[in-house]
């Protein structure tokens, strides 16, 4: 048996995980820190969901963990197998156990490839099937996405939005992972079209017990399929837990700031937002301590002066506000956004 196939069906660990870039500016050399020491943890079977504004570096995260971008810093862990330690003449064969589902369809699959050609692709790299097996395998695999196998033929100019995102659902299922990075994979499709993708989604890793990390700022869609919620905010996580703790316990500022933004309103209630003042500070220009403290009502004058400790607020729930740590949730915090329907 291959070291990486020792990572099927197991877990995907991120230890202090860094990206920096150099940057110039005006003539000047300085450090931009997108990334800035994240923790993660995704179990078979289960959905952790990265939030937080555009900007937060939630992308970047999932771009480290494959490698497309390398990380400046830290471990990714697929089971036994360390992908950050893999020479990158090696990484194609890590890529059978963990895929990536980009945002925009239409920009991640290649325009003059079919459908057919698109999916067989990881099939002749990975899987050693003949051509007729892989002609089976993917038409399972088109089945799998509820999509017509009379689209083989088609190229991504002749299909819809949500159909385009199927197909990239099923490129990246092809080889059967075990770790699935979607990047925003509702964001480009239409309302009506993505609880459908949401309901594959939730199907699918039923039925293949496949872990998945959804980064995304739709906090609807967030609430609805996923298990546990991390935070980001300037490339750190501030708050990580269970969804149903997070939603409707929130413990750091910027989370609740982040769900009161996003509360629909109930006829006949008033709710008091909860409100950042300011802007977001450059990367470039990090400030010393907590990196909400410029924007935040709550902030004291120790928030300023250095970063503050991961605090656990319940088990599973972890919160980096010594501030709000001590206080009664159920009091302070917005409801949740929309309704369970």
């Amino acid at each position: 048996m291959s070291p990486v196939s020792t990572a099927q069906h197991s877990a995907l660990t991120v230890t202090d995980l860094v990206k920096q870039y150099r940057v110039t500016s005006q003539g000047r050399v300085g450090v931009l820190t997108a990334v800035g020491g994240v923790d993660l943890h995704v179990s078979a079977g289960e959905t952790l969901a990265l939030v937080g504004e555009s900007g937060s570096g939630k992308s970047t995260v999932a771009k480290c963990i494959t490698r497309l971008t390398e990380p400046t810093s830290g471990t990714v862990q697929l089971g036994d197998l360390d992908l950050t330690s893999l020479p990158k003449r090696s990484l194609w064969k890590a890529y059978r156990d963990i895929q990536m589902v980009f945002q925009d369809p239409s920009s991640s699959l290649n325009p003059r490839m079919t459908t057919r050609a698109i999916i067989e692709e990881p099939l002749r790299l990975h899987s050693g099937l003949n051509r007729a097996e892989r002609e089976t395998r993917i038409r399972r695999l088109l089945a799998d996405v509820r999509l017509d196998d009379k689209l083989l033929d088609r190229y991504p100019r002749q299909l819809s939005g949500g159909q385009r995102q199927r197909i990239g659902i099923a490129r990246a299922l092809a080889i059967e992972p075990s770790v699935l990075l979607l990047d925003e994979p509702t964001a480009s499709l239409d309302v009506s079209v993505r609880g459908q993708v949401l309901g594959l989604l939730r199907r699918v890793q039923r039925e293949r017990n496949l872990g998945y990390l959804l980064i995304s700022h739709d906090l609807e869609a967030v609430r609805k399929v996923a298990d546990r919620v991390a935070v980001m905010y300037l490339g750190k996580v501030v708050e990580q837990g269970a969804a149903a703790q997070v939603f409707e316990n929130p413990a750091h500022p910027y989370t609740r700031a982040l769900l009161s933004s996003a509360m629909t309103a109930e006829y006949g209630r008033t709710t008091e937002r909860f409100r950042l003042s300011g802007e977001i500070p450059s990367p470039m220009s990090l400030p010393p301590g907590c990196r909400l403290a410029p924007r935040c009502p709550l902030a004291r004058l120790s928030c300023s002066l250095s970063q503050p400790e991961t605090i656990t607020i319940s088990p599973g729930h972890l919160s980096a506000c010594p501030v709000t740590a001590g206080q009664e949730q159920e009091t302070s915090s917005p409801p949740l956004c929309g309704s369970d329907s």
